[in-house]
């Protein structure tokens, strides 16, 4: 198990950066998912069958790791994974940890294993839990040209990935999204990022005009649409900045995920 953070900060009580113990490491990471994620990979020393990602505040259930590895197994074919979500609080204020604990358990107590894990094709994974086959992912990295929380780029890593090979959503795992807002950025680089990004993978190739299209379109709406009564734990109008800043860049040719820094 590898943690990559960013500070001692991000660390629990108890644990210290750079600590190393049978099976558990904790990195110094630079700012940046791409980039801390990339240095986890780095950072894998033995040879494993399998990668999976977690962010800090998705909650799993108990055996989710055994169900990762028993969906695997039982679909050779398949290269990498999302799991069911029982609650996301990305569009929301946020799940707290004990009510994220409470949906996982009372899953637990319900839930009737398949004979046969669900595959539901996507294009592109859930960055929050995403697992891949080992050897699907060798010699790939997250781009660090889409800084800070890297908005798409769980996507542009999986169809990288894919390349024609099944990937998609699964019943075998789940687990909790807390969605916790902390640590998530300014709204004006969200916002240049909902635009720039999606047209930067459009030009690499690891996203269709049309998705690209209708994504940035839905985001810049949204933003204006909700910034006269905004959500409390969104900042809307800085958004809207960005979005019109991000316009003003792609108006002139220019499709750069590294200026939202500048903002």
């Amino acid at each position: 198990m590898i943690w990559a953070v960013t500070s001692q900060a991000d660390l629990p009580e108890g644990y210290e950066l750079g600590s190393v113990t049978q099976g558990f490491s904790i990195l110094e990471c630079p700012v940046g998912l791409t980039r801390q994620r990339n240095r986890g990979l780095a950072h894998i020393s033995s040879d494993p069958e399998y990668v999976v990602f977690f962010d800090d505040d998705y909650v799993p259930t108990a055996s989710c790791l055994a169900d990762i590895v028993r969906a695997f197994e039982i679909m050779p074919e398949v290269v990498g994974l999302t799991g069911t979500m029982l609650g996301d609080g990305i569009c929301t204020c946020g799940i707290e940890y004990e009510e994220a604990r409470a949906l996982v358990e009372r899953y637990e107590q319900d839930r009737v294993f398949p004979e046969r894990p669900s595959l539901e094709p996507w294009e592109g994974l859930y960055g929050c839990n995403m697992a891949y086959r080992a050897a699907a992912i060798e010699g790939q990295e997250f781009d660090e040209n889409l800084p800070l929380y890297a908005w798409q780029e769980d996507v542009d890593f999986a169809v990288r990935v894919a390349r024609g090979r099944p990937m998609g959503r699964t019943d075998a795992f789940a687990g909790v999204h807390q969605g916790i807002k902390g640590g998530r950025g300014s709204g004006r680089r969200l916002g240049y990022s909902q635009i720039v990004n999606p047209l930067y993978l459009l030009r690499k190739g690891s996203m269709k005009w049309r998705k690209a299209l209708v994504m940035a379109s839905r985001n810049v709406i949204a933003n204006h649409v909700r910034s006269a009564r905004p959500e409390p734990w969104i900042d809307r109008r800085g958004r809207v900045v960005g979005n019109w800043v991000a316009l003003w860049d792609v108006a002139r040719g220019r499709v750069d995920p590294m200026r939202a820094l500048e903002l």
